[in-house]
């Protein structure tokens, strides 16, 4: 019974009602403040906003060969395709080689030994080709190719 006493909203809107009553200046606009203060934030919190989920993407695949090859023409065209990547690295290869002379004949020219740097870089290559292998056959060990034989 007790908790109930405590809990009375009567007193509370009649102390409210006795203090709005007096007569105060400002006691209008700061109420009118509150109100507009309260119900801005109730406004801001209680709106819903629902975002529409996005529209399934159309997805156009782009195909370079013909659905309908033989095997016929994806042979032909992996060969002239190979031919190809073979003409352009055999000029990738023209192309250092005429670099490299470029370097020995500057080379000559400052008065360095050109072929004992072409031949300490030919061994240190070698040594890092047979590193990398014993790395490998490390990290591998005995391959299935191995034990069939």
């Amino acid at each position: 019974m007790r908790l109930i006493s405590r809990l009375n909203p009567a007193e509370g809107v009649g102390d409210f009602w006795a203090y709005i009553r007096r007569p105060q200046p400002y006691r209008l606009p700061i109420l009118a403040l509150s109100f507009l203060m309260t119900g801005s934030l109730l406004f801001w919190v209680v709106q819903e906003r629902y975002y529409m989920p996005p529209e399934r993407p159309e997805i156009t695949y782009i195909t370079t060969f013909a659905p309908g090859r033989t095997d016929a023409e994806i042979a032909a065209s992996n060969r002239a395709n190979q031919e190809r990547q073979d003409a352009l690295a055999a000029e990738r290869a023209e192309r250092e080689e005429l670099r490299r002379e470029i370097y020995r004949s500057l080379g000559r020219a400052t008065g360095m030994d050109v072929d004992r740097i072409e031949r300490e870089a030919a061994e240190e290559q070698a040594r890092e080709e047979a590193a990398e292998a014993a790395r490998r056959a490390a990290l591998v060990g005995d391959s299935v190719a191995e034990d069939s034989q």
